[in-house]
């Protein structure tokens, strides 16, 4: 034991991160796809640094919101579309959170109930969404957060339970390039008067992180199970694990093809607010964006007359609309969401064609 506690709980992090490698690399998840590899090693670094922003340096007395999830920074079933902030809360403290809509088509606020010692969390606690809350004119919002409503308080309200511990922020673009994100921003309305390091709770900070980082790492490099397939959509679910939508539709698949082939994806979306595909490797994360267009969604996509879809999944261009590329992966997966849906959607059908 050294003379503080925070050294072996930093040593120990740094165990776990040099231990993450051999997922990918040794045994039977050893992957054979050099893209695939290669994302891997920034994977790395991504989990670590979202351990780091969650475990370590969050304060749950006196929060910000940071991100989570974005083009650098790609982990947990990140996509395109989508805006992802982060704010540790302590169920016996009342936050007030204040945000401006921009040109978001959905946005919301889930708390997450579980434990504290960086596992993921459990449960939700209570959610908020641009349907229940208030927004102005001029796309303005307000909602409280705390163990009981303030008095006078009318407004939109998340009651905090006993082992409520974060809050997580989701806005939706349909253009994410040249829309304006939600502008979000929490402040605790009892912060204590002063903040001084604490070596024991510091080294339980530290130790959090490299539990963070054992728990992504378990799930990881995800399976590609039955190939070219899409499952049978999940309807917007009642409990989840980790940092899930309260209020999402799901459905996963996965594609397998040699070159020259493609993967027709036909469907029709129930009446929601918004939905899209996303193509992921095994660790969950998207391709590179910034250069292919590897996830497309609702405003975006060619419909037929009879208003269904067909998206084609390829790694070169097919010629024909609504194309989704592979960016150079010959297997991965694919990852239908759809939020506030009137109905659990249809599943989607698929075949391999060869271009």
């Amino acid at each position: 034991m050294t003379a503080y506690e925070t050294t072996d709980a930093v040593h120990e992090l740094l165990e776990v991160l040099g231990s993450l490698e051999s997922r990918f690399m040794e045994g039977e998840r050893a992957l054979d796809d050099p893209q695939s590899v290669l994302e891997g090693y920034k994977w790395m670094f991504s989990i670590l640094q979202v351990a780091l922003d969650t475990q370590v340096w969050a304060d749950a007395a006196n929060p910000r919101f940071v991100e989570i999830v974005g083009p650098y920074k790609k982990w947990g079933g990140d996509n395109s579309d989508a805006y992802y902030v982060f704010a540790p809360l302590d169920p016996a403290r009342t936050y007030r959170v204040r945000g401006t809509r921009g040109d978001a088509v959905y946005f919301s606020l889930t708390v997450y109930g579980g434990p504290r010692d960086g596992r993921y969390s459990e449960r939700i606690v209570g959610t908020a969404n641009d349907r229940t809350i208030d927004v102005a004119a001029d796309g303005s919002f307000e909602l409280v957060l705390g163990p009981e409503r303030p008095e006078g308080w009318a407004g939109a309200f998340v009651r905090l339970d006993d082992d409520a511990v974060c809050a997580v922020t989701r806005d939706y673009l349909v253009d994410p390039v040249r829309g304006r994100r939600v502008d979000w921003h929490i402040e605790s309305l009892d912060p204590p008067d002063r903040f001084r390091e604490d070596d024991a709770d510091l080294a339980r900070r530290f130790r959090a992180a490299a539990t963070w980082l054992r728990e992504q790492s378990s799930m990881v490099p995800l399976a590609l199970g039955p190939p070219n397939q899409i499952d049978e959509p999940y309807p917007v679910p009642t409990q989840t694990f980790g940092w899930a939508a309260g209020d999402a539709a799901y459905a996963m698949g996965s594609f397998a093809l040699d070159d020259g082939q493609a993967l027709v994806v036909r469907g029709r979306s129930p009446a929601c607010v918004f939905w899209n595909v996303c193509l992921w490797n095994p660790f969950l994360h998207t391709y590179n964006y910034d250069y292919e267009r590897v996830t497309i969604n609702g405003s975006q996509v060619a419909y037929e007359p009879d208003g269904s879809w067909e998206i084609v999944i390829a790694g070169r261009d097919p010629g024909r609309p609504n194309w989704v590329s592979t960016a150079g992966h010959p297997t991965g997966r694919i990852w239908f969401r759809w939020f506030l849906p009137e109905s659990t959607p249809e599943r989607p059908s698929v075949e391999v064609i060869d271009l």
